[in-house]
C-alpha cells in the first residue's frame, strides 16, 4: 500500500514535443487496429491479416522502448543521482513483468 501511494507522487519529465509524437504513433497503432478489424470482417486471408498484426505488435513494441529509454534515462538518472537506489529493484521487477 505505502508503495503505490508512493507511485502517484511520481511525475514524468515528457516534453511537449515526447507528448505529441507518443500520441501521434498511438493514433497510427489505433489505426492499423482498426485495419485488422475491417480486414477480419472482410473476411482478407489469413496471412494479411497476421502480417498487420505482427507489424502493430511492432509498433507497440518499439514505443514501449521508446518509453523505457525515456524512462531509464530520466527517472532512473534522478533516482539514483539523489541516491534512491530502490530505483534499481523496480526497474527490475519491470524487465520482469514486460516479459
Amino acid at each position: 500500500m505505502q508503495k503505490e501511494k508512493e507511485r502517484c507522487k511520481i511525475v514524468t519529465h515528457r516534453s511537449s514535443e515526447d507528448i505529441n509524437n507518443c500520441v501521434k504513433r498511438l493514433n497510427r497503432i489505433e489505426g492499423q487496429i482498426r485495419g485488422i478489424s475491417k480486414m477480419i470482417q472482410e473476411d482478407r486471408h489469413c496471412d494479411d491479416i497476421l502480417i498487420q498484426i505482427s507489424a502493430a505488435n511492432e509498433a507497440l513494441k518499439k514505443l514501449g522502448e521508446e518509453i523505457l529509454s525515456h524512462h531509464m534515462k530520466t527517472c532512473m538518472v534522478t533516482d539514483i543521482k539523489d541516491n534512491k537506489l530502490e530505483t534499481i529493484d523496480e526497474i527490475m521487477e519491470l524487465f520482469r513483468r514486460l516479459k
